[in-house]
């Protein structure tokens, strides 16, 4: 039985080539005739279940943190793995610890041993040598490209091949659609999404291929949803897990700040944002007001940081006023509210009952990623956050948006009959999006692009040598047409606030929240332009 890898029910097989969507082609039987009403892709009836092998592969901080908490809701018979392959960006030790926090029996053990990095061709190298069933691409786009499409070259024999965007993914992007249109599975997090990302696909000449999950930090409030319930009730949904555990009641005494890399992305917006939180800590002195980084100096992100909020944190800022990092959960348990511009921190903060505000002073749109929380309850301005007000997510707009019923998921029942078409032989190799490869050369320019220093290879300096300059020719050619006419970013939607909305003050440690509302509405102007709040 040289050269195959058989297990249980497995029987190896060539793989069908095509423009044919993997999960569309369930639809046919194996054995090529007449499709059959219901999954055709089951095992046999007569087979022996058997326990599947998923091995999850991660490398940024928000990859690490969705890749191992998606697998975490795998079914409780799956043999489940983890790995990270070494990139530019991959996650640091403590990164990783904070991001495999709360995980299940099966993964647990990583908050205290993160697998250390390893190259891709060793990662690869070893999916060769005994490839599981199923593995999850929870990695940076191009890394992702790279990753699938080695798979593809080098395992015969390969495992179904998973990947997802972590987070909040509405807008659609082409580039998340692009660098995974290989994938047998692309999961997202909202029927809105998939709507979306289905239609950019069409358009783009790729078969959709998306499945639903509940996102992995909104599960706690899924239920609620199910039954028609609000995720929220207002002061009183502060006690989050607490009151669903029967646990005593963690002190709450902050307002944390979850800040994002890249949204606001200029200085001076970012700086206007450090402002307002220091107007807030010095209005609540009852209050921490915490400014949650993802990083610490010198530790990588998903997206770059050309300006951390650390930095932009003014010397006589009140004591009250903190820089923290660590894991969002523990932050929860303390707060008292979480504001953000568009971080998926927000569905973490609703899925815990805890009151939250969306910032939208800088406009509604897709250069900030927060359009789709219009309607949502949430949305604010810096003046609500001065005063104390935070909103709570309206039951209307939930089912669409991150809290349908986890009935209504289908990327495991999917995953499952990929599986079993591998195991027929019969799993469908997608086609890639990118149209043009160019060659050795320009996949060894992709792999160094990916990669970085982490590839080391001949090829990939000499591509390099080659395309480095014409890269920079490119960027600096775009430079000067932006700066000649300068693109305008899409605004979707007027700046909102909580007064608007007519919505209730959030009660806190110390008392109600909000006094003084009237006269911070009228010194809205001051805050915006970047004021003393005194």
């Amino acid at each position: 039985m040289s050269g195959a890898h058989v297990r249980g029910a497995h029987v190896s097989g060539a793989h069908v080539r095509g423009p044919v969507d993997g999960t569309r082609a369930l639809d046919a039987p194996a054995d090529g005739g007449a499709p059959s009403s219901g999954r055709e892709a089951r095992l046999p009836s007569d087979a022996s279940p058997r326990v599947r092998r998923v091995v999850g592969l991660v490398d940024t901080d928000s990859f690490a943190k969705w890749g191992a908490h998606l697998l975490a809701t795998a079914p409780a018979d799956w043999d489940l793995e983890l790995r990270t392959v070494a990139t530019p960006r991959s996650a640091s030790p403590e990164q990783l610890r904070s991001a495999f926090r709360g995980l299940d029996r099966r993964l647990a053990h990583l908050r205290h041993d993160p697998p250390a990095p390893k190259d891709v061709d060793a990662v690869v190298e070893e999916l060769r040598v005994d490839p599981p069933d199923a593995v999850l691409v929870s990695l940076i786009g191009p890394v992702a490209e790279l990753v699938i499409d080695e798979v593809h070259r080098r395992i015969p024999d390969r495992p179904v091949l998973v990947s997802g965007l972590p987070g909040i993914s509405f807008p659609a992007k082409w580039k998340g659609i692009f660098f995974r249109a290989r994938a047998d599975l692309f999961v997202l997090h909202s029927h809105r999404e998939v709507r979306a990302y289905d239609e950019m696909a069409r358009e783009g000449g790729v078969q959709p291929h998306f499945a639903l999950a509940t996102l992995p930090f909104a599960r706690s409030a899924t239920a609620s949803a199910t039954t028609g319930a609000s995720a929220t009730t207002g002061a009183s949904a502060t006690t989050g897990a607490s009151a669903t555990t029967g646990a005593s009641a963690p002190v709450r005494d902050s307002v944390v700040f979850a800040a994002q890399p890249s949204v606001p992305l200029e200085r001076a917006d970012r700086a206007l944002v450090v402002q307002w939180l220091v107007a807030t800590a010095r209005q609540h002195p009852e209050w921490r007001v915490v400014i949650k980084t993802r990083a610490a100096a010198g530790e990588h992100q998903t997206h770059r940081e050309e300006h951390p909020y650390p930095d932009l944190v003014p010397a006589d800022a009140p004591a009250n006023l903190v820089v923290e990092s660590g894991p969002m959960a523990e932050h929860l348990d303390r707060a008292v509210a979480l504001v953000t511009i568009s971080s998926t921190a927000v569905l973490e903060a609703a899925a815990r009952g805890v009151p939250a505000l969306t910032l939208t002073d800088f406009g509604i749109g897709r250069h900030l990623i927060n359009e789709v929380f219009v309607s949502s309850g949430l949305e604010g301005d810096s003046v609500d956050l001065v005063d104390g007000r935070f909103g709570t997510v309206r039951p209307s707009w939930m089912r669409d948006n991150y809290f349908h019923p986890t009935s209504e998921d289908d990327w495991q029942q999917r995953l499952t009959e990929l599986m079993a078409r591998r195991d027929a032989g019969a799993l469908v190799d997608r086609e890639p999006a990118r149209r043009s490869r160019g060659g050795v050369l320009r996949r060894a320019w992709e792999r160094k692009n990916a990669l970085g220093g982490a590839d080391r290879s001949t090829l990939g300096w000499l591509a390099l040598a080659i395309g480095a300059p014409i890269r920079t020719v490119k960027r600096l050619a775009r430079k000067a047409r932006a700066l000649v006419d300068p693109p305008e970013p899409v605004v979707v939607a007027a700046p909102t606030s909580q007064r608007a909305a007519g919505a209730g003050r959030v009660a806190g440690a110390g008392g109600t929240v909000g006094a003084g509302s009237e006269r911070l509405g009228d010194r809205q102007q001051e805050l915006v332009s970047g004021g003393d709040p005194g």
